[in-house]
């Protein structure tokens, strides 16, 4: 084997995520509080001891080439590197705008390296979960695999959404359907005998395989595929393959969650405040990295607080908290309720606020605030009252304010003015 290099997916548009998705890119979505989506996949290499990273971006990458480049910072010792590549227009006509993630993967090839011996392992940008990639790779190279697609077992029900795998004792993979939809056809890709008992759950509750956009390719079998005209590995790569080359699949049977739509997002975030989450950010072994920043300690008076994380940088003075997530450098004011609610913080103190009709960053006092996320540097006044109870599931109210799967979402930068009321 040679060496390992791992290819992060950051560049599509992530429209199931708007309005987070409106001024950056989804791996740029701030994660629990003080993290950035994009800090989970990085981790999860640097932690499986690869450290030849390639982070493949798109739309409006800004803020998160500015975070990549203040947090990940290797030196001559340690070795290792991590490398952004937007989509550009070169002189040769290799160029223009990434048309889907086997197209990204292509439209850089020729940064990978030519050594037919190396690895390439294509990750997801917008997924939580931890796992050991080094298991993955040699679970590929035990079984001989020229490709092999990381799967998690999915109930049933909710299996159309993904792209389903059926496999045979040795792993190797005997048919992929993206999302289906026949009762009958998915029943034939449900996990049965010594493979269903694999698995944690131990109900009675039927799952099948599906892929996790995570892959590991022989860079010679990747080159080769791409010269395909085909643009997206789940759609077109990986049917195309099939029968061709020896396709296996790793099944990996821990947390894992595809946060491609605001409900997902929302309510993985949330979970993290439960009293043993699904997901471990406590763990000194594998920890998820990300920018160090020099803030105080939160501080909080007089509070009535339940299931709630709280950054650093914060005030909150006495309000109410149930089910909730605070990020760095948020202001609460006196008074305030919040109830599930999502609150990114801020990236800066709000200094030049006072004495002007313009709201301080930060929510104000005598507020009620539910189903919420409120994005970056938002202010909202005094005596507001927020929810999207009775509201459409999908809702453009204005450019700030937004309901999206039942969520109400406060637009980044929006200002919500004193007495305002959105239920």
């Amino acid at each position: 084997m040679g060496n390992v290099v791992c290819i992060i997916m950051g560049g599509g548009r992530g429209t199931r995520l708007f309005p987070l998705t409106k001024d950056c890119c989804k791996p740029a979505v701030p994660l629990a509080g003080k993290y950035r989506l994009v800090d989970i996949p990085i981790s999860n290499c640097i932690n499986s001891g690869f450290k030849n990273i390639y982070i493949l971006t798109q739309f409006n990458t800004r803020s998160l080439h500015t975070h990549i480049n203040n947090t990940y910072k290797f030196d001559n010792f340690g070795g290792g590197k991590i490398e952004i590549f937007s989509a550009e227009q070169t002189s040769d006509g290799i160029g223009n705008w990434y048309e889907g993630t086997a197209d990204a993967v292509r439209k850089n090839l020729r940064y990978f390296g030519n050594n037919s011996d190396d690895l390439a392992v294509i990750l997801s940008g917008d997924q939580l979960y931890r796992m050991d990639i080094a298991k993955l790779v040699q679970h590929h190279i035990d079984t001989s695999a020229d490709v092999t697609i990381a799967a998690k077992a999915i109930a049933n029900s909710k299996i159309s959404s993904f792209g389903v795998l059926r496999i045979k004792n040795d792993f190797s993979i005997a048919e992929f359907v993206e999302k289906p939809t026949n009762p009958q056809l998915i029943d034939l890709f449900t996990l049965k005998g010594t493979l269903r008992q694999q698995l944690k759950d131990q109900t009675e509750t039927p799952y099948s395989l599906a892929s996790m956009g995570i892959y590991v390719f022989k860079m010679s079998i990747l080159q080769e595929a791409l010269n395909s005209h085909g643009s997206d590995f789940g759609r077109e790569i990986i049917p195309e393959l099939l029968g061709k080359v020896a396709i296996k699949a790793y099944i990996f049977d821990d947390y894992w969650e595809d946060i491609g739509t605001v409900r997902s997002f929302f309510e993985t975030n949330l979970m993290l405040t439960n009293l043993i989450p699904d997901f471990n950010f406590f763990d000194d072994l594998k920890p998820i990295y990300t920018q160090p920043k020099i803030l105080p300690a939160a501080k909080v008076n007089a509070c009535n607080m339940c299931a709630t994380l709280i950054a650093d940088g914060t005030i909150i003075s006495n309000s109410k908290l149930h089910h909730c997530i605070v990020g760095e450098r948020s202001i609460i004011r006196d008074h305030t309720d919040l109830e599930n609610v999502l609150m990114m913080g801020a990236d800066h103190f709000d200094e030049n606020s006072k004495n002007t009709n313009v709201p301080p960053i930060g929510i104000g006092e005598n507020c009620v605030i539910r189903d919420c996320i409120i994005d970056q540097n938002v202010r909202i006044g005094n005596n507001c009252n927020l929810s999207p109870h009775d509201k459409p599931r999908t809702f453009d109210y204005s450019d700030d304010i937004y309901v999206r799967d039942g969520i109400l979402c406060i637009g980044k930068n929006a200002i919500i003015y004193d007495n305002t009321i959105f239920q």
